[in-house]
């Protein structure tokens, strides 16, 4: 028997996990960026949110409908202490200065991809989802083994998710246009360097896949 990591979805068996797509980091009033110039803001951020506005968000909205429709439990992890102070957050967050309180508006998930009903939403410390929640353990009692992501890093939260989520034996499937960081350059060098860990596909045929399933 042959082993690969390109096997189409089966839903009851799969689950869609949004990564970081929040108000801290994808909305322009967001914690991260509502206190800088608005030139400055441009210059940085700029491509970023342009590409988030009119590509990768509809993307997110696509698969999330898809997912909802073929019955993938879909699901959200976001940056958000456990603390008001932050004090349970890594010491990686703490020397980079990402601190989200909890139960602030910007530890919630945007209201484009808003979750519905009893989606599961996972607060995180870590750059890994794996790392500092029990994703592991509840997508183990969903019955889970095929995980796609799809957020933000894509050179960040997202690459270590993938590596972690196949270390611990599920299959991968990143939507390569659902995903985004801050420069073309750095997208593309991340697709390119984590390709080897997951199967790597576009909306469209993610949309089209689940439409067969």
């Amino acid at each position: 028997m042959s082993l690969t990591r390109n096997v189409p979805l089966i839903p009851s068996q799969s689950a869609l996990l949004f990564i970081d797509v929040q108000n801290y980091s994808a909305h322009r009033d967001g914690a991260e960026f509502k206190d800088m110039p608005e030139a400055e803001f441009n210059e940085k951020y700029g491509w970023y949110f342009d590409q988030l506005d009119t590509r990768v968000i509809p993307n997110m909205q696509a698969i999330q409908a898809a997912c909802r429709t073929a019955g993938v439990e879909v699901m959200y992890t976001n940056i958000e202490s456990l603390t008001l102070d932050g004090r349970d957050r890594s010491l990686d967050y703490k020397i980079t200065g990402f601190h989200v309180p909890k139960g602030s508006w910007d530890g919630k998930v945007i209201d484009q991809i808003a979750p519905q009903g009893d989606e599961i939403v996972l607060p995180k410390t870590s750059s890994s989802v794996f790392v500092s929640t029990h994703v592991d353990y509840i997508l183990r009692n969903l019955g889970v083994r095929q995980v796609v992501l799809s957020g933000l890093l894509t050179d960040q939260c997202v690459e270590s998710a993938i590596r972690d989520a196949c270390d611990l034996g599920y299959l991968v499937t990143q939507v390569e246009d659902a995903c985004l960081t801050h420069t073309q350059d750095r997208h593309d060098n991340s697709l390119r360097a984590i390709k080897g860990y997951c199967r790597q596909v576009t909306t469209k045929e993610l949309v089209e896949e689940l439409a067969g399933a």
